[in-house]
């Protein structure tokens, strides 16, 4: 079919670096409209798309059924919904995160999701990305006082990561994870007189000690949490989207054409890169690597025997697919461009069984969200720029006029007055020491040199010496000359070189504070319920 070809998007999206700022991209009235067009995509133009023997209209209508019964199912495993909340007929709005404790910029998305939703008909699903790699299993807590405050990275819990995503990640050490609330609680106390953490990691400990898991137990507090508050979602693992029916079909569609994605995939990267000027190969993804026939695809797959994710590898052989985590795992897949996928889901159905995943990496997560789940992703800034490139291969291997997503984003500071203070203040301060040094006359008052015959003589002297053409002759003497001068000067300068001194320092300390207490990464617990409510129920719902 035909393409509309339009360049990718250009706009460049930034954090807001003020308290309360809030990123609506496109603004909040557009919103609706934008939906509108999402719907009218599915219904007038992918409807009708063939992925090898299945429609796309048929894989979307069967992944929201899905979608909606196994959202609702896992959901009331640990808080109570509304079943109306969740209709496959209904536009279905998404929102993607890691189950880790985020900051609240990133928690704003679930408030606004749950808006938007509310104002459109809508039903508001979390896809929790548990497949992702856990990264660490500390969290830096801010601590000391205002005028002295220190940074500590506090563990939740003492295992080792290596590589393994959160749907594998078991707690290793309950009480250690017990332990981390108090901890924490302790440690902001001084800067944050009534942190979440209090209450939320009660609900942290319950989940913990009925699912042993580190992202289920930060996810599903937190839901509950955003529950009490009125905030009406659903969430579901991304490890359960794996699970779909239509999921498999789209997962062999690409498999099955994995050369073609495998060539437009870093195309588009190596694009990025060029438009973007950024010379890091990991950004914004890494190519997608060949090890002789073998390409690399877009998953990531691992087995009961070891839990950590590891690229997947396929090569064509024989009129099927050989997929590989270049170990142990050797497998064979029925699967070609041509003909039908039914025998190849049952294939990927049947490795699932056996305790083989297959999961997608971030591209193509959010591919298959805004293609067959969604009818609006709400993005944050990182998978936005993410969705850059998803366009492209939306358009360049779909086929399609990609859908729109939006991208909204905050910053909330943690509840602490602290003075303003910038480099160019710093710079300011020092430049006026090095005017004491080299420029002091500029800095005397008219009652020191009134009062002061030989302070008079000394600028004098000075003046005539600069204003006196530099010859070989007299240079090493007017050099002397204005170094006296100066020397001569700084005497009468101590107690405004104190006062900048003393500046200076004031500045810096404010600075080292800045770095901690302006930071607007973290954990949303360790801010002030009260804070969160204001901003999340109250401030947020306005303006989007």
């Amino acid at each position: 079919m035909s393409v509309a070809e339009r360049p990718p998007r250009q706009r460049k999206l930034v954090a807001p670096r003020e308290d309360r700022g809030l990123l609506v991209d496109p603004p909040a009235r557009d919103i609706p409209a934008r939906i509108d067009r999402n719907l009218a995509l599915r219904r007038e133009v992918y409807a009708e798309v063939d992925l090898q023997g299945r429609t796309l209209g048929e894989l979307t209508a069967s992944a929201r059924r899905q979608l909606c019964d196994a959202a609702v199912a896992y959901t009331r495993t640990y808080r109570d919904i509304c079943v109306t909340t969740c209709q496959p007929e209904r536009p279905v709005l998404l929102a993607g995160h890691q189950p880790t404790l985020f900051h609240p910029g990133v928690w704003s998305k679930n408030f606004a999701l749950a808006e938007l939703a509310a104002r459109n008909d809508a039903t508001a699903v979390n896809l929790l990305i548990d497949g992702d790699a856990v990264k660490s299993l500390e969290v830096a807590v801010p601590g000391g006082t205002p005028q002295r405050p220190t940074l500590t990275s506090l563990p939740l819990d003492v295992g080792r990561v290596d590589g393994m995503p959160f749907e594998e990640y078991r707690l290793a050490d309950l009480q250690a994870f017990r332990a981390f609330g108090q901890r924490a609680t302790e440690q902001i106390c001084e800067l944050v007189g009534d942190p979440l953490i209090h209450d939320y990691w009660s609900l942290a400990q319950q989940r913990a000690e009925e699912t042993g898991r580190l992202g289920l137990s930060l996810a599903q507090s937190r839901h509950q949490l955003e529950s009490y508050w009125g905030c009406a979602t659903l969430e579901l693992p991304q490890s359960k989207v794996c699970e779909f029916d239509a999921f498999r079909h789209f997962a062999a569609h690409v498999l099955a054409h994995l050369p073609r994605f495998w060539d437009l995939h870093n195309a588009a990267v190596r694009a990025y890169r060029r438009r973007h000027r950024v010379r890091s190969m990991a950004h914004p993804v890494p190519d997608l690597a060949a090890d002789g026939r073998y390409l690399e695809a877009p998953f990531w797959i691992w087995d009961a025997e070891d839990r950590r994710r590891r690229p997947l590898f396929v090569a064509q052989e024989d009129g099927e697919l050989r997929l590989t985590d270049r170990g142990k795992l050797d497998l064979r897949l029925s699967a070609s461009c041509e003909g039908d996928l039914d025998l190849a889901c049952e294939q990927l159905a049947a490795l699932s069984a056996r305790g083989i995943k297959i999961r997608t990496r971030a591209l193509l997560t959010t591919l298959f969200a805004r293609l067959l789940l969604g009818d609006l992703f709400v993005h944050g800034i990182g998978g936005a720029k993410y969705d850059a490139l998803t366009d492209v291969l939306l358009r360049r291997f779909c086929g399609l006029v990609p859908p729109e997503f939006v991208t909204l984003s905050a910053t909330l500071h943690l509840p602490i007055e602290r003075p303003a203070a910038t480099r160019d203040d710093v710079r300011e301060v020092e430049q006026a020491l090095r005017d004491l040094v080299y420029h002091p006359e500029t800095a005397l008052d008219a009652d020191q040199l009134s009062a002061d015959a030989e302070l008079r003589r000394q600028v004098a002297e000075k003046r005539h010496w600069i204003h006196t053409e530099q010859t070989l002759e007299n240079a090493r003497r007017r050099c002397q000359a204005i170094r006296q001068a100066n020397e001569t000067m700084q005497p009468h300068l101590a107690d405004r070189r104190a006062r900048l001194l003393a500046r200076r320092d004031f500045l810096l300390s404010a600075l080292r504070n800045e770095r901690i207490l302006g930071s607007r990464e973290y954990a949303f617990c360790l801010y002030s319920g009260r804070q969160l409510q204001d901003f999340l129920l109250d401030y947020l719902p306005a303006h989007v």
